[in-house]
């Protein structure tokens, strides 16, 4: 016999979640939030996740949404345990991800007289939601019409905005008071509001009278329809269309490696290749290199397409597009001149250049972190999602042709926590396989992302443990501090490997330390195992930073 939560919150709280779709739960534990873990847990349409520790519990949840394309929800008990959800919360707020959170509270009169597990959860996220609300408690009156109202609205505003969305829940006890049958709850009238947009004129004539037009796209999940829209743009050489390995677009006439271009211009250099009108798409751009380059070229145009965010990167921000660049492409074409422009022969002698440098410095390069990525662009399966960690992991990857397949990274915050976390819960709602490509310390910093019994045996993880956060020795500024110092308390150096973790937590277990190693058990690495495997490249003893260099160095020689 099922057994569901007497607390009327509650039972509309999970109506509404199965009037809108929402199916998928990620709950820590805890007795504040049982109620809804018990509740939750007997609802046929809800899959439910039991994921102990609340940072990666977020992380994981987030990931789940990146993968279904919709909101997944996420609750916890009281006190701290909801504070460990602000980082996915950031993450997922700047990179508009659908999170929506629940957290269990004590009863409202009961915060701040030392009570235990007891915190101001109120408004607790309110800097980086896109809501806070608050529920009544069942007892204070019209409480169920006003929290069926609540939670109408804030569902509506994560799906809307698709991002994160807190709904703080105080619930008196008892709490483990439970019935065996659901009262009917009225199905739903939903109101969320679609955006109608014509291009102006004004926009039309600007396109046609610009001669050097420059598209620049960041962080995006693969859009077909944008590819497709983009494809349109360049075949006739109308613009120039930048765009990075996590912006998913596919085509030989975009330019998808914007450091090994742009990386050495000069003061000349920012006025020849600069636009006149700046279109970016997209959200967090991981090149420097290039908002380097646009803030000193100051375009007289800048468009950003976004339904969401208006970001002024390159200060230069001139029309607030706020609709979906598909939207915006799909109006566009049906008016602008497809003329050939010089601007994109400009660049594409640029791009033969450094291309054939690139190649030919491939040839010479030894094993180290380098030949590992070039590796790895060239034999990982083209149905595997990749997600990569933050830092020195997804700059390796500008530098490489990683084809058509799907490339993530958690660029809204581009923090090394939950790296691993995300690309778990990302790996369990995914049909195609997922390969997580990890430093060392973005790892380890995660390491309760494999406490987690959903892991799929096709999962595949690969640590590149140079032994430090070798970012820092790469980067300019770090070298100037005393070695010691920068050693122990920047690039935190050390000799630990992931072997015991690994196999603790259930997956198999292979370390690398050498080129020949490594490309034979490449070649088995990938097939099919009854477990997940790890496989760790150790380069600890190598000076993968100046490798690095010396391939930039080469680039700039004639």
């Amino acid at each position: 016999m099922k057994k569901y939560s007497s607390k009327r919150s509650i039972q509309i709280l999970a109506h509404l979640l199965q009037q809108y779709g929402i199916s998928d739960i990620i709950v820590s534990p805890g007795s504040r939030n049982a109620p809804l873990a018990i509740h939750f847990s007997e609802i046929d349409s809800f899959n439910c996740y039991s994921i102990v520790d609340e940072r990666s519990a977020a992380f994981v949840g987030m990931g789940m949404a990146m993968s279904e394309k919709k909101p997944v929800a996420v609750t916890c008990t009281s006190g701290s345990a909801s504070v460990n959800y602000y980082p996915a919360i950031t993450e997922a707020f700047y990179s508009n991800i659908p999170l929506l959170v629940l957290t269990a509270d004590r009863p409202t009169d009961y915060v701040d007289i030392f009570d235990g597990q007891t915190i101001r959860q109120n408004n607790l996220f309110h800097q980086h939601s896109y809501g806070d609300f608050q529920l009544l408690e069942d007892g204070k009156e019209n409480a169920e019409d006003i929290n069926f109202d609540i939670i109408k609205k804030a569902i509506e505003l994560c799906i809307e905005k698709q991002g994160p969305v807190h709904i703080n829940i105080p619930l008196e006890e008892p709490l483990y008071e439970l019935i065996s049958e659901l009262p009917t709850f009225p199905t739903v009238e939903k109101t969320i509001k679609q955006k109608e947009y014509e291009i102006p004129s004004n926009l039309i004539a600007d396109w046609n009278t610009s001669q050097r037009i420059m598209i620049l796209v960041g962080t995006k999940d693969h859009s077909p329809e944008l590819e497709n829209q983009l494809t349109q743009l360049v075949k006739n050489h109308t613009v120039v269309v930048l765009s990075e390995a996590n912006s998913n677009l596919y085509h030989e006439k975009f330019f998808r490696h914007i450091d090994r271009y742009v990386f050495n211009f000069t003061e000349e250099d920012f006025k020849m290749y600069a636009p006149d009108l700046l279109i970016t798409v997209g959200q967090n751009v991981v090149s420097k290199k290039v908002k380097q380059f646009l803030r000193k070229a100051k375009p007289k145009q800048h468009w950003h397409l976004d339904p969401v965010w208006q970001p002024d990167t390159y200060f230069a921000l001139t029309e607030k597009i706020e609709v979906k660049p598909e939207t915006f492409f799909s109006k566009l074409l049906k008016f602008v001149n497809l003329e050939p422009k010089p601007y994109f022969n400009l660049w594409d002698v640029l791009r033969d250049k450094k291309d054939a440098k690139h190649e030919k410095f491939l040839n010479s390069v030894d094993f180290s972190d380098f030949y590992f990525f070039n590796k790895t662009a060239q034999i990982v399966p083209e149905n595997y999602n990749i997600h990569f960690s933050n830092s020195s992991a997804i700059r390796y990857v500008q530098l490489f042709d990683y084809g058509k397949r799907r490339i993530y990274c958690n660029r809204g915050t581009s923090g090394i926590d939950g790296s691993t976390s995300t690309a778990m819960g990302f790996a369990i709602k995914n049909s195609n396989p997922t390969l997580l490509i990890t430093g060392d310390l973005s790892f380890f910093y995660d390491i309760n992302g494999l406490w987690n019994q959903y892991i799929p045996p096709f999962v595949r993880i690969m640590i590149f443990n140079n032994g430090e956060g070798n970012i820092f020795k790469i980067i300019p500024g770090p070298g100037n501090a005393n070695p010691n110092t920068l050693d122990e308390f920047i690039a935190t150096k050390h000799h630990k490997n992931a072997e015991y973790l690994a196999k603790h937590f259930g997956f198999s277990y292979t370390r690398v330390d050498e080129e020949v190693t490594l490309d034979r058990v490449l070649e088995n690495f990938f097939k099919p195992d009854v477990q997940p495997k790890v496989l760790e490249i150790n380069t600890q003893a190598l000076h993968n930073a100046d490798i690095q260099k010396s391939y930039f160095n080469f680039l700039k020689e004639n």
